[in-house]
């Protein structure tokens, strides 16, 4: 699952972009008037509210940030734009190369209840999606996009936003039919009560009991821990060989902890990853690496939910 860069940029993808030079240029102008004349506009209400006759202390420095704020948003408007008209347009271009499709916006399944429901996302506040990639890859129902999720920490003028996940949700069709659930966790995530005595022998998630499954190689265990209502069938859908697959996606995106669960013939993968395929760009310069770099992403993304797809055990080749 490799694509040819060059080749794309010499082609539609390329003439596409060259295309669009002054659509930046007229967003980058466009948002230089409105950041000038907000910036006339607002000042005179700063003046008033930091030079009147009277000192309102905080409320001042509260409603000047949120002037300031306020303008800055309103300026940057056309080149957000901009750079999302760029971004969707690469990330589609890069989709049709791989046989998929691609959408910005994102309505996210039943798999977000299960990967909730089964503690492959941490709990939040609010949470915001982007950057669907989906179809099928080699046979199998393929679905992948991008999760932010949020809490709000602090209180009174401490209270912020703090971010507890950011990355890829992915979703698809088993190489396999099977009927149990397994969950596959990295090792110490689930102990007993404060640490103590190791980790637990069972765990539930709403009422659903899954069981330790004792692994059969030593490699597998120092890193993962698996958890299953079918010992024998959990040992037949997790390899120990899906190891190396699994820490190289983790390497290549500086993420932490891939997790896994199979479900009723389905499989889908968390991976904590950053903000992934912002390819859209106000620099046409910036481009070819750009298009590389969301390339890239995907296909590692792509790599790794087909290796634990076992059609062919381990997948070595990818």
């Amino acid at each position: 699952m490799r694509m040819d860069v060059q080749g794309l940029m010499d082609g539609e993808l390329g003439n596409w972009l060259s295309d669009q030079q002054s659509m930046r240029e007229a967003a980058s102008k466009k948002a230089q008037n409105r950041w000038f004349y907000a910036g006339i506009a607002a000042l005179p209400v700063l003046g008033v509210l930091w030079f009147g006759p009277w000192s309102l202390g905080m409320v001042q420095v509260v409603v000047s940030f949120i002037i300031c704020i306020g303008v800055g948003a309103w300026g940057y408007g056309p080149i957000a734009e901009a750079k999302k008209a760029i971004k969707v347009g690469i990330n589609s271009a890069i989709a049709r190369e791989f046989g998929i499709s691609y959408d910005h916006d994102v309505t996210p399944g039943n798999e977000w209840e299960a990967a909730k429901t089964y503690g492959l996302v941490p709990g939040c506040h609010r949470d915001s999606f982007e950057d669907r990639w989906y179809g099928s890859l080699e046979g199998h129902g393929f679905n992948l996009y991008e999760a932010h999720l949020e809490e709000r920490r602090g209180s009174g003028k401490n209270r912020r936003w703090v971010t507890v996940f950011r990355g890829a949700i992915v979703h698809m069709e088993f190489g396999r039919d099977f009927h149990s659930t397994a969950l596959l966790q990295r090792k110490g995530k689930h102990k007993k009560w404060l640490g103590f005595g190791g980790r637990k022998d069972n765990v539930s998630f709403d009422g659903h009991r899954l069981d330790y499954v004792d692994q059969v190689h030593p490699d597998f265990e120092d890193v993962f821990e698996v958890w299953s209502d079918d010992q024998v069938e959990a040992r037949v859908l997790i390899h120990p060989s899906y190891v190396e697959h699994l820490l190289a996606l983790e390497r290549a995106f500086n993420g932490d902890a891939v997790r896994a669960l199979f479900s009723r013939g389905e499989v889908v993968l968390a991976v904590e990853s950053g903000n992934l395929f912002e390819s859209g760009s106000m620099n046409a310069s910036d481009d070819e690496a750009r298009v590389a770099e969301a390339a890239e992403q995907f296909g590692a993304m792509a790599r790794l939910a087909l290796a634990i797809n076992q059609n062919e055990r381990g997948r070595a080749e990818l």
